[in-house]
């Protein structure tokens, strides 16, 4: 049977050795909370969790699915009780407010739970993110008395949280939307809204976990501006909520299907319909019409998230797969051995291993790397160092949600390859994560559209600044690449060197052109926006892949006998190693062929009929 083991090495490494996320503690709100010694501490308590609670019922979980009858929504075999330990171990409220119950540690404590839990159970896994995103929006744009009354209670996971974008005529153009909110003037209800409207794809709409859910709601007032200058954000509750917290009446909102989906079975993706009998009871959040400014508190925390499902699903399935190459006996090894061997012996298939795990441990840093960046913009003392954080934190969330999911895609796709025949039989449990995976690359904004946001507002729009300033730490990296050549890494710094500077150039003139390019002739720009995207992910990937191959070859050679590498087991660092140079050689060649794409692509997308 398959098994996950949390990759708390690799994940110590990036936190520690990479990124001395131990600097966090030094930002106010987190001087108790971000020790190395308390986040080693949470994330191990977390992994106990993760590979004993929510692996096993992955499997059966995706086999039953959810049930529906007459609008009641029931979760497979396990999920209640998972679900129990979740919320007792304070696991919905790790980066959460302490104010209401939270345990106030860094976001990036949070992000890398979060790939834990996606990787052992990507549907029991979407809950978290959406109830976080959830709370998150009510604090910063909610009244006091809004924050008062739902946060305790969905900080404690006893109520969870969802958002409610999409309609069926109004997907990725949430201008669109149609669902309205009539003010009420007059009675014990004045000041409320009533909600009608039809909202679909919502996760974890209904279900049996919680004792309420709070559904945030986009919805159109009267006579609102057309387009999304004219959408305001509702809270509205499954049930009312009395002024002492507890609960009331049914509001008029039910979920009236399920989607039958191709993968992520065990979360409910639901169809909402509000006010069938007369009209949901809500609450305005902040101001009027500016429902799509405020949404985008929730859609940034959560794409970051998204982004860490591919993380995590690409580790589920590089582990499955090495695994399963590990024991499966077939063929002669290429040196004249006569007896079967290991498949894992062969050449193509350890380069499909190593593709898949490179490609993990670059997706992971930068993943980790963006959620450490959050956290300085949200904390840093300096106001200058937030802004610059901020920016980066824009820069690159569009590059974490779809580079990372698009890349969980190839990974769990690689790992049914690698299993060959067996892994296209679902019993194996390989077409799973190629499954459930599969959506991220379309919910929370299409990659293409991320592809769009990041050219168009992140990158053309400030005239490629803050893409620069990233560009020069890459550069950056260069003068201890070239001191350490030859020393701690041999020969693969070197190589190393050379693909990351010939990428760094790659990404650097796609960038000027972007910038060059793009008033002029906005959509040729367009047309090589995923390729942009792409580059960057894989440049900036390869960036912190040689910084952990550096990071590696000093704690290797401190080593020796006297354990001057903290204790670090010398294989892992080994394989660091070797994992960077793979990425050098056979990822970050691709990037200035990329490069060519995004200057050169609309010639023939420009004359497509």
């Amino acid at each position: 049977m398959p098994t996950y083991t949390a990759p708390l090495d690799d994940i110590r490494f990036v936190l520690h050795d990479l990124l001395n996320v131990e600097s966090l503690s030094k930002l106010p709100a987190y001087e108790d909370t971000a020790s190395a010694e308390l986040i080693d501490q949470i994330l191990e308590e977390g992994a106990k969790l993760c590979e004993d609670q929510l692996f096993p019922i992955n499997m059966s979980g995706d086999e039953e699915g959810c049930h529906y009858d007459n609008d009641v929504v029931t979760t497979p075999k396990g999920f209640k009780e998972a679900y129990k330990l979740f919320t007792e171990g304070g696991w919905t409220g790790v980066s959460a407010d302490p104010e209401y119950g939270g345990m106030g540690l860094p976001h990036t404590v949070n992000f890398v739970m979060q790939e834990m839990i996606c990787s052992s159970n990507l549907s029991f896994g979407m809950y978290p993110g959406l109830s976080q995103g959830a709370i998150d929006a009510i604090l910063i744009h909610g009244s006091q008395a809004q924050k008062d009354l739902y946060l305790p209670k969905m900080v404690a996971g006893t109520w969870t949280g969802t958002m409610n974008l999409t309609e069926p005529q109004a997907g990725s153009d949430v201008g669109a939307l149609r669902t309205t909110a009539r003010p009420i003037s007059e009675g014990e209800h004045a000041g409320k809204y009533l909600i009608k409207g039809q909202k679909i794809y919502i996760t974890w709409g209904e279900h049996d976990l919680a004792k309420n859910i709070i559904h945030l709601v986009l919805a159109r007032l009267p006579d609102a501006p057309e387009g999304t200058r004219g959408i305001s954000l509702f809270v509205v509750p499954k049930f009312l909520v009395k002024d002492d917290g507890a609960l009331g009446d049914r509001n008029d909102l039910r979920c009236v299907s399920l989607e039958h989906k191709m993968g992520i079975n065990a979360s409910p993706t639901c169809v909402m319909s509000f006010g069938d009998d007369g009209g949901a009871e809500a609450y305005l959040v902040g101001e009027e019409n500016r429902g799509i400014e405020y949404m985008f508190t929730m859609m940034n925390n959560a794409r970051l998230a998204i982004g860490l499902e591919g993380v995590g699903v690409a580790e589920r399935a590089y582990q499955h797969a090495r695994d399963y190459a590990a024991e499966r006996k077939q063929g002669q090894a290429l040196d004249g051995t006569d007896e079967s061997v290991a498949i894992d012996r062969h050449p193509d298939v350890r380069r499909m291993l190593l593709s898949m795990r490179a490609q993990t441990e670059a997706t992971r840093a930068l993943a980790y790397y963006v959620a450490a960046a959050l956290d300085a913009a949200k904390r840093h003392e300096n106001e200058g160092i937030r802004k610059e954080s901020q920016a980066l934190v824009d820069l690159l969330v569009p590059v974490v949600k779809a580079w990372s999911t698009d890349t969980g895609i190839e990974v769990a796709n690689t790992g049914i390859q690698v299993l060959g025949g067996a892994g296209y039989i679902e019993e194996s449990g390989a077409p799973q994560y190629l499954r459930d995976i599969r959506v991220a690359a379309i919910y929370e904004g299409t990659n293409g559209i991320q592809a769009m946001d990041l050219i168009g507002r992140k990158v053309a729009r400030e005239d490629g600044v803050t893409a620069q300033a990233l560009i020069a730490d890459m550069r950056a990296l260069d003068g201890p690449l070239a001191e350490a050549q030859g020393e701690d890494t041999g020969d693969d710094t070197g190589a190393i060197r050379e693909s990351l500077t010939e990428a760094v150039d790659a990404l650097a003139e796609a960038t000027d052109w972007i910038v060059a390019a793009h008033p002029e002739n906005p959509e040729a720009v367009a047309a090589g926006a995923v390729p942009y995207l792409r580059l960057l992910g894989l440049v900036a990937g390869g960036w912190l892949m040689a910084k952990a191959a550096l990071a590696a070859g000093r704690l290797s050679a401190a080593g020796g006998d006297d354990g001057g590498n903290d204790g670090r087991d010398q294989e892992f660092l080994a394989k660091k190693i070797v994992s960077a140079r793979f990425y050098a050689d056979h990822l970050l060649i691709q990037a200035p062929a990329l490069s060519r794409t995004v200057t050169r692509g609309w010639n023939a997308v420009g004359r497509f009929s």
